[in-house]
């Protein structure tokens, strides 16, 4: 079971034998690495060559491009989904704020990911959807928690600053440093700021 709860677990397929296992893991990190880098463009041969394994070995794991770009894409939703899990014993806002930078570089490889699965069919809808929720499962804690500390101002939900960071790290023309400075900037607007006087 992932940081996620039960009606949001997602959906992996990882091999239970240590040496299959390893193999997977490897295919997987090539795979983030070659997508993120190359898109549509990134090869299955390159993948392979990546992750030190044969074609066979990957086609053993992933027998179609389409079953390769889900699992990749499944493994960050995890990843980010147990950093927030992670997080939870920094200071509230802290934990907030570097769930939110960590979502940012998840959404990095996202893109590259979505766009060729969207190419696909109607299944990735749901893997989609499924993929959601756990990220929402995943940082509402955390918000609530900043909430509840009276760090983060209480009328925000979960959805909204999604958006919000989501909007952030589409900004195409920024350097990345750049987009750090942004997203900063808009978190401290989520800042609790007091009654008024």
């Amino acid at each position: 079971m992932t940081s996620t709860d039960a009606t949001t677990e997602l959906p992996t397929h990882r091999p239970k034998r240590a040496d299959a296992r390893l193999n997977y893991e490897k295919l997987i990190a090539a795979g983030r690495e070659a997508f993120t880098e190359y898109g549509k463009a990134a090869s299955l041969e390159d993948i392979a060559r990546r992750a030190g394994v044969g074609i066979g070995t990957l086609y053993r794991h992933f027998p179609s491009r389409q079953e390769l770009l889900e699992a990749v894409y499944v493994e960050e939703v995890d990843s980010l989904c147990r950093s927030a899990v992670d997080l939870a014993g920094e200071p509230p806002w802290e934990a907030l704020v570097a769930w939110l930078h960590r979502f940012v570089e998840y959404l990095a490889t996202k893109q590259a990911l979505a766009e060729e699965l969207l190419a696909y069919n109607e299944r990735d809808a749901d893997v989609f959807k499924t993929c959601r929720r756990a990220m929402y499962a995943g940082g509402e804690p955390l918000l609530r928690r900043a909430q509840q500390a009276r760090v983060v101002r209480a009328d925000a939900d979960i959805e909204e600053v999604m958006q919000l960071v989501g909007g952030i790290a589409k900004i195409q023309t920024a350097e990345p440093e750049q987009l750090e400075r942004i997203l900063d900037m808009a978190l401290d607007g989520l800042r609790y700021q007091g009654p008024a006087t």
